[in-house]
């Protein structure tokens, strides 16, 4: 085979996004082979449009197409086209309803999806609420867009593992720290927004809980603000520079480790080119609590301090 050539497409710029199109760049060194990054600026038809051309293109057509929806229906009909056009069709952290048949259809390219186990991640999120609020509370729940399927699923598996006496106010944010910022600045212009009904800010994203902490640090109130900023943060995505860090440095009081998955995607397709062979459905990363569950339970016994 020639030179292997991939194209990664992902949702928007944030700085999940930046580290996964990093190891994308780094795999395909180590692999000898070729990629391209686009990036959909958080809008379906734009991502869709990118992989059109792209698989209509003659002369830059790729080996496979690894791509992040930002949308549940996974462009199933640009799928149908990438592998009627002989081009690999690989998802990255989405579980589509229609893998099974697209693979039923590849002849000699693989088609697979390498995700992270949302409901689960949201479930380690939910136990980390539960020990950092042994008696109970409120959370400010910064979730996901509605049309996200890792937003559905992280709110569902935190649902699930939450206690019954901790209570939600959601609040809906874009993936990106300013859209976070934008969307609590906005709800705290509500008359009903203080600090003394919330007993801790959960997030779905790091970036999210960052963008909510800059609002927070922009009220005109001294009181109110250091009252929301004493609070509990926490956050998921975990990535060493950034969520561990912001840990580390108690910006946040915890994240939800859950790795990058273009590296593993890359090296599945680059092998599965090689062989000609159609690698397992579906690959999950692992997702862990940081810190752990045991060590929060104790910050939660002195009061999320």
């Amino acid at each position: 085979m020639n030179k292997q050539k991939f194209v990664v497409s992902l949702p928007n710029e944030n700085s999940y996004q930046l580290e996964q199109a990093r190891a994308a760049r780094e795999t395909a060194v180590e692999l000898a082979a070729e990629v391209q990054v686009r990036f959909a600026d958080n809008d379906s038809v734009t991502q869709s449009q990118q992989l059109l051309e792209v698989i209509q293109s003659s002369n830059q057509r790729p080996h496979a197409i690894l791509f992040e929806p930002l949308t549940a229906t996974a462009l199933a009909r640009v799928g149908e086209a990438a592998v009627a056009a002989g081009i690999g069709w690989v998802i990255l952290n989405c579980d589509v309803e229609y893998l099974s048949g697209l693979r039923g259809r590849a002849n000699h390219v693989p088609v697979f999806c390498v995700t992270r186990d949302h409901a689960e991640i949201g479930r380690i999120q939910g136990k980390q609420f539960a020990a950092l609020l042994p008696s109970g509370g409120t959370i400010l729940y910064l979730q996901g867009p509605a049309t996200s399927s890792a937003a559905v699923q992280r709110t569902a598996g935190m649902e699930s593992a939450k206690p019954a006496n901790i209570k939600l106010k959601p609040l809906r944010s874009p993936w990106t720290e300013q859209g976070a910022y934008e969307s609590v600045s906005a709800w705290l212009r509500l008359s009903t927004s203080r600090a003394a009904s919330i007993d801790l800010i959960g997030c779905q994203y790091d970036g999210i809980a960052m963008g909510a902490r800059k609002a927070f640090q922009e009220l005109a109130d001294p009181v109110e603000r250091n009252q929301w900023l004493q609070l509990p943060f926490t956050g998921i995505d975990g990535l060493p520079q950034e969520g561990q860090a912001w840990v580390d440095q108690a910006s946040l009081t915890a994240t939800v480790i859950a790795g990058t998955t273009t590296r593993l995607a890359l090296q599945m397709a680059a092998t599965a080119l090689q062989t000609g062979t159609q690698p397992t459905d579906r690959t999950v990363i692992e997702a862990t609590s940081y810190p752990s569950l045991e060590k929060l339970t104790i910050v939660g016994s002195r009061g999320g301090k």
